[in-house]
Protein backbone atom coordinates (compact mmCIF):
# COMPACT_ATOMS: atom_id res chain seq x y z
CA UNK A 1 0.00 0.00 0.00
CA UNK A 2 1.32 3.42 -0.92
CA UNK A 3 1.44 6.39 1.41
CA UNK A 4 -1.37 8.03 -0.58
CA UNK A 5 -3.54 4.93 -0.11
CA UNK A 6 -2.71 4.87 3.59
CA UNK A 7 -3.71 8.54 3.90
CA UNK A 8 -7.01 7.79 2.14
CA UNK A 9 -7.62 4.87 4.47
CA UNK A 10 -6.98 7.02 7.54
CA UNK A 11 -9.18 9.84 6.21
CA UNK A 12 -11.95 7.31 5.59
CA UNK A 13 -12.04 6.90 9.39
CA UNK A 14 -11.76 10.66 10.05
CA UNK A 15 -8.14 10.32 11.15
CA UNK A 16 -5.83 13.16 10.18
CA UNK A 17 -2.69 11.59 8.66
CA UNK A 18 0.62 12.42 10.30
CA UNK A 19 4.03 10.90 9.77
CA UNK A 20 3.69 8.70 12.86
CA UNK A 21 0.10 7.64 12.16
CA UNK A 22 0.97 6.80 8.58
CA UNK A 23 3.99 4.75 9.65
CA UNK A 24 2.01 2.78 12.25
CA UNK A 25 -0.86 2.10 9.82
CA UNK A 26 1.52 1.05 7.04
CA UNK A 27 3.26 -1.31 9.46
CA UNK A 28 -0.08 -2.87 10.43
CA UNK A 29 -1.12 -3.25 6.79
CA UNK A 30 2.19 -4.79 5.74
CA UNK A 31 2.61 -7.04 8.82
CA UNK A 32 -0.68 -8.78 9.48
CA UNK A 33 0.79 -10.64 12.46
CA UNK A 34 -1.41 -9.03 15.13
CA UNK A 35 1.54 -7.13 16.61
CA UNK A 36 1.87 -5.72 20.11
CA UNK A 37 2.80 -2.11 20.87
CA UNK A 38 6.36 -3.26 21.65
CA UNK A 39 6.67 -5.07 18.31
CA UNK A 40 5.45 -2.01 16.39
CA UNK A 41 7.74 0.33 18.34
CA UNK A 42 10.75 -1.97 17.88
CA UNK A 43 10.15 -2.19 14.13
CA UNK A 44 9.59 1.53 13.55
CA UNK A 45 12.01 3.19 15.98
CA UNK A 46 15.15 2.54 13.86
CA UNK A 47 13.62 4.44 10.94
CA UNK A 48 11.88 7.02 13.17
CA UNK A 49 14.31 7.86 16.00
CA UNK A 50 11.96 10.45 17.51
CA UNK A 51 9.10 7.95 17.82
CA UNK A 52 8.13 7.11 21.38
CA UNK A 53 6.25 4.11 22.72
CA UNK A 54 3.66 6.56 24.06
CA UNK A 55 3.07 7.87 20.53
CA UNK A 56 2.55 4.32 19.26
CA UNK A 57 0.12 3.63 22.12
CA UNK A 58 -1.83 6.86 21.53
CA UNK A 59 -1.91 6.26 17.77
CA UNK A 60 -3.28 2.74 18.19
CA UNK A 61 -5.79 4.00 20.75
CA UNK A 62 -7.04 6.55 18.20
CA UNK A 63 -7.21 3.89 15.46
CA UNK A 64 -9.30 1.63 17.71
CA UNK A 65 -11.55 4.52 18.81
CA UNK A 66 -12.25 5.46 15.18
CA UNK A 67 -12.82 1.83 14.11
CA UNK A 68 -9.85 1.59 11.73
CA UNK A 69 -8.18 -1.17 13.78
CA UNK A 70 -9.38 -3.65 16.35
CA UNK A 71 -7.63 -4.46 19.60
CA UNK A 72 -7.38 -8.11 20.58
CA UNK A 73 -7.30 -9.22 24.19
CA UNK A 74 -6.53 -12.82 23.25
CA UNK A 75 -3.01 -12.70 24.70
CA UNK A 76 -2.96 -12.51 28.51
CA UNK A 77 0.28 -10.51 28.49
CA UNK A 78 -0.21 -8.00 25.66
CA UNK A 79 -2.88 -6.23 23.69
CA UNK A 80 -2.53 -7.04 20.00
CA UNK A 81 -3.78 -5.06 17.02
CA UNK A 82 -5.50 -6.19 13.84
CA UNK A 83 -6.02 -3.96 10.83
CA UNK A 84 -8.53 -6.46 9.41
CA UNK A 85 -11.81 -5.28 10.93
CA UNK A 86 -13.97 -7.77 9.03
CA UNK A 87 -15.90 -10.38 11.00
CA UNK A 88 -13.50 -13.16 11.87
CA UNK A 89 -12.16 -15.04 14.87
CA UNK A 90 -8.64 -15.59 16.16
CA UNK A 91 -6.58 -18.52 17.38
CA UNK A 92 -3.77 -17.90 19.88
CA UNK A 93 -1.01 -20.52 20.10
CA UNK A 94 0.05 -20.83 23.73
CA UNK A 95 3.37 -22.31 22.64
CA UNK A 96 4.74 -19.86 20.03
CA UNK A 97 2.51 -16.89 20.86
CA UNK A 98 1.33 -16.34 17.27
CA UNK A 99 -2.20 -15.23 16.53
CA UNK A 100 -3.92 -16.69 13.47
CA UNK A 101 -7.06 -15.43 11.70
CA UNK A 102 -10.03 -17.76 11.30
CA UNK A 103 -12.40 -16.68 8.53
CA UNK A 104 -14.56 -19.70 7.82
CA UNK A 105 -16.96 -19.39 10.77
CA UNK A 106 -20.72 -19.23 10.48
CA UNK A 107 -21.61 -15.51 10.42
CA UNK A 108 -24.46 -16.09 12.90
CA UNK A 109 -21.88 -16.68 15.63
CA UNK A 110 -21.08 -12.95 15.54
CA UNK A 111 -24.60 -11.81 16.36
CA UNK A 112 -26.86 -12.14 19.37
CA UNK A 113 -30.65 -12.09 19.38
CA UNK A 114 -32.20 -8.66 19.85
CA UNK A 115 -32.31 -7.81 23.51
CA UNK A 116 -33.46 -4.67 25.31
CA UNK A 117 -30.82 -5.42 27.94
CA UNK A 118 -27.76 -4.89 25.74
CA UNK A 119 -26.39 -2.65 23.04
CA UNK A 120 -23.59 -4.60 21.37
CA UNK A 121 -20.75 -2.58 19.87
CA UNK A 122 -18.25 -5.33 19.19
CA UNK A 123 -17.79 -9.08 19.28
CA UNK A 124 -14.48 -10.85 19.85
CA UNK A 125 -14.30 -14.59 19.31
CA UNK A 126 -11.05 -16.31 20.10
CA UNK A 127 -9.67 -19.76 20.58
CA UNK A 128 -6.42 -20.84 22.19
CA UNK A 129 -4.35 -23.98 22.16
CA UNK A 130 -1.35 -25.29 20.24
CA UNK A 131 -0.93 -24.65 16.52
CA UNK A 132 0.00 -27.46 14.12
CA UNK A 133 3.51 -26.06 13.67
CA UNK A 134 4.24 -26.28 17.41
CA UNK A 135 2.44 -29.60 17.66
CA UNK A 136 4.74 -30.98 14.98
CA UNK A 137 2.14 -31.70 12.28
Amino acid sequence: MTTVQTHRYLQQYSIKPSMQRTAVMEYLMQNKIHPTIDEIFTALSPIMPTLSKTTVYNTLDLFVEKGAVQVLTIDEKNARYDVDISKHAHFFCKSCGKVHDIFNLNSEIFSLPNSPLFTINSVEISYSGICNTCKGN
